[in-house]
């Protein structure tokens, strides 16, 4: 998995606290340029699946790196931190930070149990790395955490934020566009440099700055991001209105480097693990602080109404009711590559529907079955896409997966009891939609779109949440 270009490290010791997405992919990606790598997790369900090679979630290429590694001597698991942590040079925090349901904000009870846990573990002179995505001084908090329970121990605390897409996160890790480090100490930014090497001496910029700028930096990249999906959906709701094409907008504002084309795609609204959390816990800390993210407020506002107004959108492309109807739901996950389902604006899709009294049959590539925790009321799942479409009066298509955009839409036409085919992903041209024989819905393209009139945004935007 490494490129030729690329030569392995001077191996150091790098224990990973926590196995989820996060410390997984680093744990497995450090492994393969060259370090001996331990990821310890307090599940022993999940060291025990992943010592026989079983993945906690699909992310593409992932099984092959951890079977590679592990094979090599260079990766292995643990389920207690006395095995690994006591002769690390590195200690890697990779636990969850997830949204408090009360109010929003990042929830750092995982964090502190974790320093707790690792106090009396860590090894004078050890290097502690934040890999977690955490609010602005949290950096802070475990320098003294740690302080509290060993005074006069010697660590150092780096923020090192990990900018890793989900389907794309062993690229992402080996190939980035920068190391960023937060450090205020000279050994922890050598450290850092010396587990980085391989990728340092490639060409990858290693960026050295405060703790706090690290972490904040982490926050604006993700909120800068949303904002630019928010605001391309806000673009195509004012491209139906005139009869303006938004995909012909979008490739004309994103070839102007400034802008850039990327993140210009648009859909019915962001999910995953990352945007909506991040998103939240910044303004949270913002009004903490007392500084106004006016921006970041309204994007999370802009971005929750989006996602539910694309049920009402469905709606009025079928005629105005679904009760009754079959609705072939293609794409549950909330983008393409992942089986991750996390604030997927399917979940507000189908549960709206279902409400309105929809039959919800429903197809993803990336899952085996309904999730378990979105809780639908009673979702048929075929498990093929054929399967779905067969009788349904319209499908939907809510997810990007190329499964969806290589499937032949005569074939499609033909299935369905009613050739109606919303597109949330505005995958397939219109002119092709239509030859089919479809009748073809997407966003932004004018006379081509599923307007809708029960659903419109509200003038005065609140945060939700």
């Amino acid at each position: 998995m490494v490129e030729r270009s690329v030569e392995r490290a001077e191996a150091m010791r790098i224990a990973v606290v926590g196995s989820g997405y996060v410390g997984l992919v680093s744990g497995a990606c450090l492994a393969e340029i060259g370090h001996d790598v331990v990821c310890i997790d307090s599940d022993a369900g999940k060291i025990a699946a992943l010592r026989t090679g079983r993945m906690p979630f699909y992310e593409a290429g992932l099984e092959q790196l951890v079977d590679g590694n592990a094979a090599a001597g260079r990766l292995r698991f643990a389920d207690s931190l006395a095995d690994g942590v006591p002769d690390a040079d590195a200690v890697i925090l990779a636990v969850g930070t997830p949204s408090r349901l009360e109010d929003g904000e990042a929830d750092l009870s995982y964090i502190h149990a974790a320093i707790d846990d690792l106090a009396e573990h860590l090894k004078p002179g050890v290097t502690l790395i934040s890999k977690s995505t955490v609010p602005v001084g949290t950096g802070d908090q475990i320098a003294a955490r740690l302080g509290r329970r060993r005074p006069n121990f010697e660590v150092d605390v780096v923020s090192c934020p990990e900018f890793l897409r989900e389907g794309a996160a062993i690229e992402d890790f080996m190939r980035p566009h920068r190391i960023l480090v937060g450090s205020g100490s000279p050994r922890g930014e050598a450290v850092l440099r010396e587990i980085y090497a391989p990728l340092i001496e490639v060409g990858v910029p290693f960026l050295v700055m405060d703790r706090r700028s690290a972490e904040l930096a982490k926050y604006a990249a993700n909120a800068f991001l949303a904002t630019k999906l928010a605001f391309i959906n806000e673009m195509a709701d004012f491209a139906e209105n005139v009869s303006a094409d938004i995909e012909a907008v979008a490739n004309a504002i994103g070839l102007d480097p400034r802008i850039g084309q990327s993140y210009l795609r648009v859909g019915p609204g962001f999910g995953g693990s990352c945007f909506p959390k991040d998103a939240m816990a910044l303004h949270r800390t913002g009004e903490e602080v007392q500084a106004s993210l006016r921006i970041v407020e309204t994007v999370i506002a802009v971005n929750e109404q989006r996602k539910r107004s694309m049920a009402g959108r469905i709606v009025d492309a079928v005629g105005g009711d679904v009760d009754g109807k079959v609705i072939a739901v293609l794409g549950v996950t909330f983008k393409a590559g992942t089986d991750d389902v996390r604030d997927s604006p399917a979940i507000p899709i189908i549960r709206r529907l279902e409400a309105r009294g929809a039959v919800i049959r429903a197809f993803d590539p990336g899952l085996e079955e309904p999730p378990t925790h979105a809780a639908f009321t009673n979702v048929e799942w075929p498990g093929r896409i054929e399967a779905t479409l067969q009788s349904a009066d319209a499908a939907v298509v809510v997810t990007d997966w190329d499964d969806f955009r290589d499937f032949s839409l005569s074939d499609m036409a033909s299935r369905l009891a009613t050739p109606t085919l919303i597109d949330l992903r505005n995958l397939f041209d219109p002119s092709e939609a239509a030859a089919a024989g479809l009748n073809y819905f997407s966003l932004g393209r004018g006379a081509h779109r599923g307007k809708t009139t029960s659903e419109r945004p509200a003038s005065g935007l609140k945060v939700v949440g």
